[in-house]
């Protein structure tokens, strides 16, 4: 059986994923959520538990993404503890949109930390650490495919997730990993929220969408899938 590391797990597509592969009779058995609020955590995890059809395990750990030495701490307890992790899916993000002649050198910074930063040193240094991952699962967004006006900084950091994950699939073709990447179109998340204020979330894809294709990535058909920068949207 497998153990799954995914970031962002307690909002929007990382929620929505969580809560699919927690039910569904696949071979993930352990399961180990990396956020940043606790208390959003605490009431995850009672939801997860009133409903463990699998009797799958589940341990949370706390720590800002845009803190770099955070980010190699908390890798380190979790490979103390849990010894590997075969699934990894990069799930959290951040976004402050603003216009490029008003974005701080401290906004675009924390934008990056946390869109590629973060995921960079998370996959780093459980390598260094002698992991082997079965899927490595790193979500974009379309913004990272063409650019959008006002978004700079967080297009320029999916822009880099996405090449990221290019690199890293020919990298570790060597251990049969295979490297997913998605880039979600609009999705009605709080990131969403922030990006298009105006929007009905309720006319665009659900996050629920997009945990839909990520289970099927990870099934024994998702093989058969390429694995190139994989566009969802409605």
């Amino acid at each position: 059986m497998k153990s799954l590391l995914i970031t962002g797990s307690t909002r929007g597509i990382g929620l929505e994923i969580t809560k699919k592969l927690w039910v569904e009779d696949n071979d993930i058995s352990s399961f180990i959520l990396l956020n940043r609020d606790c208390a959003l955590s605490e009431h995850i995890a009672h939801e997860l538990e009133a409903e463990n059809p699998y009797n799958k395990k589940v341990s949370f750990y706390i720590a800002d993404l845009g803190d770099a030495e955070a980010v190699v701490m908390t890798v380190e307890k979790i490979i103390n503890k849990h010894e590997k992790v075969d699934v990894l899916i990069n799930c959290a993000g951040f976004t402050d949109p603003q216009p490029i002649q008003q974005v701080s050198s401290r906004n675009l910074h924390n934008t990056f930390q946390i869109n590629f930063f973060s995921p960079y040193i998370i996959i780093r240094n459980l390598l260094r650490a002698g992991n082997s991952f079965t899927h490595i699962v790193n979500i974009a967004s379309t913004a990272g495919i063409t650019g959008r006006s006002g978004w700079t900084a967080y297009s320029a950091s999916k822009a880099a997730i996405i090449n990221f994950s290019d690199a890293l699939r020919e990298e570790l073709d060597i251990f049969s990993t295979r490297v997913i990447c998605l880039s979600p179109g609009r999705c009605a998340t709080d990131l969403r929220k922030i990006l298009a204020p105006d929007e009905d979330p309720n006319s665009i894809m659900q996050p629920s969408n997009v945990a839909d294709i990520v289970s099927i990535m990870l099934s024994k058909e998702g093989r058969f899938i390429d694995t190139n920068n994989i566009v969802v949207r409605q």
